[in-house]
């Protein structure tokens, strides 16, 4: 009789519950409705609305005149050395070897820092180059025929001086894991031009993914469909990509279409969004068994870009990669993120030093990356092009003298006061320096811009102003800025 009662009482709560979810599934499909629209800024429901809520990767119109579509994003991840790259300081030549003045250390953290380092003047030599005089050092002789083409960020800073929460502060808004990537942030206000292709694509390259790994471009909580895709250089361009043996084209397609009239009945019985994205992820997979391995496709380029870029058919690199962000977006990608790992320069090793490591880098993608520059601008596709280039944080200029020791090999340690970031392309000024740091490299005294400022200027360009560009979770709206940042106007075309 107790058993006949407890399974009456849980049959009641079921039947509850479905007829809740069932009898008012209209009612509650219309919150979600109302909250997704809301969440994109959309007061008036209206067709186009609706077909957006079906299709999450639809084209949209960004809400304000952007003059970007698309963004390719080299992230270096490492944190590269700016003192032997973009910002000459002549003045700490002169103090290399002295012990670094306390006024510099007090109060201060550093990653492996201790006691008193001594002053690491800049192991590159420097010139003015182009019109506009920007300073570049030898490490970079492709980048400095293109130089006008660039405005520079000379006095970022951030507050995270480890490498997984300042990436994940860089490109998700937060040091802490569980906030949407910036690309999912941007297939998820623009949608993808190229129905046939993601809307976001990630491209690893240094034989590792970065420090905060996959977490890098994660669509956090919004819908999974906005997430990156990691593609690769070599061998299928996307894991499992290939139909196993004994699966034809036509087997695949029965078999999706099966599972999305299974997803479809769900999502009619539980308006969960989720449902929608899983539908969506489906049909994006089967249409990519197709469109992705052409256009990862690199060998049937012409001779002369191949040597362009300095790219080697069928093997993982840099300049692959580079070549393949320009195809993707030329293709209609909306976010192209490019990770490079390698660039941590601590001076453990002679290879890791300032000296050999930057300069191995730097001969590893500086004429890739100018290529890619050259290559959009000659087809017409720089204007609407955004590229970001840059790490998570700076090097100090101290030499790191690891728990106190002084290391053989001279390296600098993580800094969060000082790097630089440029930017090139839609909407950006040409042949320009903002900012300036102090005459030793160690913090900025002008122009000041932080990570937050930067995610605000790239969704500016894009169309979004990035304090009403929102998504409502756990009852309050989210951006990717969090509750900071401002657009630098300056560096604005």
């Amino acid at each position: 009789m107790k058993i006949h009662q407890e399974a009456h009482k849980h049959l009641v709560e079921y039947e509850t519950r479905r007829h809740f979810l069932k009898q008012c599934t209209t009612g509650i499909g219309m919150m979600a409705m109302g909250s997704f629209l809301n969440s994109c800024g959309i007061n008036n429901v209206s067709a186009d609305a609706l077909a957006n809520a079906q299709n999450p990767l639809s084209p949209k119109n960004s809400p304000l005149l952007g003059k970007a579509k698309a963004v390719i994003y080299i992230h270096t991840a490492g944190a590269p050395s700016q003192l032997e790259m973009f910002d000459y300081k002549p003045e700490l030549q002169k103090m290399d070897g002295l012990p670094c003045p306390q006024s510099f250390l007090e109060g201060k953290k550093f990653a492996f820092i201790r006691g008193v380092p001594n002053m690491l003047g800049t192991q590159s030599k420097f010139s003015q180059v182009g019109k506009s005089g920007a300073w570049l050092s030898e490490n970079l002789p492709h980048l400095q025929t293109v130089a006008d083409e660039i405005s520079f960020l000379k006095a970022m800073h951030t507050d995270q001086f480890n490498h997984a929460p300042a990436q994940l502060l860089m490109h998700t808004g937060s040091p802490r894991l569980g906030r949407p990537a910036m690309g999912s942030w941007v297939t998820y206000g623009l949608g993808s031009e190229n129905q046939n292709l993601p809307g976001y694509v990630v491209l690893a390259s240094g034989g590792r993914n970065p420090d905060a790994g996959k977490s890098a471009w994660g669509s956090g909580f919004l819908p999974s469909v906005y997430q990156g895709v990691q593609c690769r250089s070599e061998g299928d361009p996307v894991l499992y990509l290939t139909d196993p043996d004994g699966m034809s084209r036509d087997l695949r397609k029965s078999s999706i279409e099966a599972i999305n009239q299974i997803n479809q009945k769900q999502y009619e019985e539980f308006h969960d969004p989720e449902t929608i994205a899983r539908i969506s992820q489906y049909e994006m997979a089967f249409k990519m068994q197709t469109s992705v391995p052409e256009v990862m496709d690199i060998k049937n380029e012409p001779k002369y870009i191949h040597e362009m870029y300095g790219t080697e058919i069928g093997k993982e690199s840099f300049a692959n990669n580079c070549l393949l962000a320009r195809k993707l977006v030329e293709n209609g990608v909306r976010f192209v993120q490019l990770f490079d790992w390698g660039w941590d320069t601590h001076g453990t090793g002679e290879g890791d030093s300032v000296k050999v490591g930057v300069g191995r880098k730097c001969k590893e993608t500086d004429q890739a990356t100018t290529a890619l520059l050259i290559d959009l601008k000659q087809r017409g596709l720089l204007d609407e092009t955004l590229i970001v280039w840059g790490g998570e944080f700076g090097r100090t200029p101290m030499q790191e003298n690891r728990e106190g020791r002084v290391l053989a090999y001279k390296g600098r340690d993580h800094h969060t006061e000082a790097f630089t970031i440029w930017m090139a392309g839609g909407g950006i000024k040409k042949g320009y320096s903002h900012g300036e740091t102090d005459p030793i490299g160690y913090a900025g005294i002008s122009g000041r811009t932080s990570t937050y400022d930067l995610q605000a200027t790239i969704l500016h360009t894009l169309g979004f102003d990035h304090e009403k560009f929102t998504y409502p979770f756990q009852g309050r709206n989210f951006r990717l800025t969090d509750v900071q940042g401002k657009v630098i106007k300056e560096v604005l075309g």
